[in-house]
């Protein structure tokens, strides 16, 4: 529960002082807004490269008092707001200042659009997107809840630090796609 002042993380491709709301596609996960992560391992463990540019871990300390916060969890609700958001269905939380939940899974590990295309009934589409490790973001989406964000630092990240984190992701990212495959073995019961 997000309660108190807490440090968040950004990582990119600049140092991000003043982050826009209103960049980022509207069908996110979440909707439209700032992405972030409470949790540092997280937020390197995403970091990329790219030719030419730094890659930048940004820290912030966030200060929710006073805002609209709408918090999830790994259920039924959490899995209609995403499946509405990536088909591009107005926001529902549009109200909200701030959006907390776990991550997609399959976002994370490159299986996007199997679970959530409808060829699975509802409950192993949720199971399947529910499986493997739980990561949380915070989604800032008014210039109120930016208003309450204080960028701290930057961290330009070295390569070497990069790849460490990107082998973890690799050997996890086999883990959850193994789990999917075994999972969608008895296909014929998974169809609606």
């Amino acid at each position: 529960m997000m309660n108190g002042k807490t440090t968040l993380y950004h990582t990119g491709f600049q140092t991000v002082a003043e982050p826009d709301v209103h960049f980022g596609r509207k069908n996110a996960d979440f909707g439209q807004g700032f992405y972030l992560s409470g949790d540092r391992e997280f937020s390197l463990r995403w970091a990329r490269q790219r030719r030419g540019c730094d890659t930048v871990l940004n820290i912030y300390e966030f200060d929710p008092a006073g805002l609209k916060i709408k918090e999830f969890c790994r259920d039924e609700a959490w899995f209609d707001y995403i499946s509405a958001n990536r088909a591009g269905a107005a926001d529902a939380l549009a109200g909200y200042d701030v959006i907390v939940g776990p991550v997609a899974n399959d976002t994370l590990y490159d299986t996007w659009g199997i679970i959530t295309v409808g060829l699975l009934k509802r409950p192993q589409a949720l199971r399947l997107l529910t499986g493997g490790p739980q990561y949380f973001q915070t989604v800032l989406k008014t210039e109120a809840a930016a208003s309450r964000l204080r960028f701290l630092s930057a961290e330009t990240l070295s390569g070497e630090v990069i790849g460490r984190y990107r082998e973890s992701v690799r050997r996890e990212e086999k883990a959850y796609q193994a789990f999917v495959a075994q999972e969608l073995g008895g296909l014929t019961d998974l169809l609606d």
